[in-house]
């Protein structure tokens, strides 16, 4: 898929909405499922050099720098119930002793 300049793109990942302004080569990611302050769960406005979405398989990747080099992998959210992603389980938190018991494991 072609993104066209001037248009903003809104993509649903698992755990995250990802909005790109593409007039201004930029991107940011809110974290969803959290009731805090919108300002508290995002990051800030980031640089991109490119978007590319597979519409078959729901991946898109986005370009970090002009080369190609740095890149960022995430796939879209299925809302119907068969996320092959999440199997609609979102991220959820996990406290540090659940971290620990599970690195031992």
């Amino acid at each position: 898929m072609t993104v066209e300049q001037g248009t903003e793109i809104v993509i649903e990942s698992c755990n995250s909405r990802w909005v790109f302004d593409s007039s201004r080569k930029r991107f940011k990611r809110i974290v969803k499922g959290i009731d805090l302050d919108p300002r508290l769960t995002s990051t800030g406005w980031r640089p991109f050099y490119g978007i590319e979405i597979d519409e078959f398989s729901d991946s898109f990747v986005v370009h970090l720098d002009p080369q190609g080099t740095r890149l960022l992998r995430s796939w879209r959210h299925a809302d119907d119930g068969t996320c092959p992603q999440c199997g609609e389980e979102s991220t959820t938190e996990l406290r540090l002793e659940e971290l620990r018991l599970g690195a031992r494991a």
